[in-house]
């Protein structure tokens, strides 16, 4: 994709429909599933939502991996105490989910693992699905932690906020 269709994109594509897609209630409910999955295993699942990239940004080469990858640093995806951060970023306007994951999980969950979670993601927001994508990408993500990830001490303080973050 150019960056003059990203631009495009970026300007004009249902970024102005966050607060529809994710209202808060829906926000609630992920916040729920995050906390409830975390339950059962060592990693820390934190999920932020991005309406476009600015101009500026597309212009200078931003793209979504790019930014997701500012947005793990900036959350401190990285600092959990098992090295067991994934960051859920969705691009809205750019139709991207980017899923990203720590040192200590991507040792154990290979990256097809992810894109396949991402597709099914991607599948379901293309039909206009934003509730049961994110809740089936939470659970999927839930279910590749507790499978290769497993245990959990329940006295182990939550490092990542469990309500997405709306950037």
């Amino acid at each position: 994709m150019s960056r003059t269709q990203r631009l495009l994109m970026n300007l004009f594509d249902g970024w102005f429909q966050l607060r529809r897609r994710f209202p808060k209630s829906l926000l609630d409910e992920m916040a729920a599933a995050i906390a409830h999955g975390e339950g059962d295993h060592r990693g820390e699942v934190c999920f932020a939502i991005e309406s476009r990239l600015a101009p500026g940004a597309v212009f200078a080469g931003m793209n979504a991996e790019h930014r997701a990858r500012q947005v793990f640093a900036q959350l401190h995806v990285w600092d959990t105490q098992h090295n067991s951060g994934v960051l859920f970023y969705v691009l809205m306007a750019e139709h991207r989910v980017v899923i990203l994951a720590d040192r200590g999980v991507a040792a154990v969950v290979t990256q097809a693992e992810w894109d396949a979670v991402r597709d099914h993601m991607l599948a379901r927001f293309a039909r206009g699905e934003w509730r049961q994508g994110c809740l089936d990408g939470i659970a999927e993500a839930h279910a590749l932690l507790r499978r290769h990830f497993p245990g959990n001490d329940k006295d182990a303080p939550d490092e990542l906020p469990d309500r997405p973050i709306l950037l």
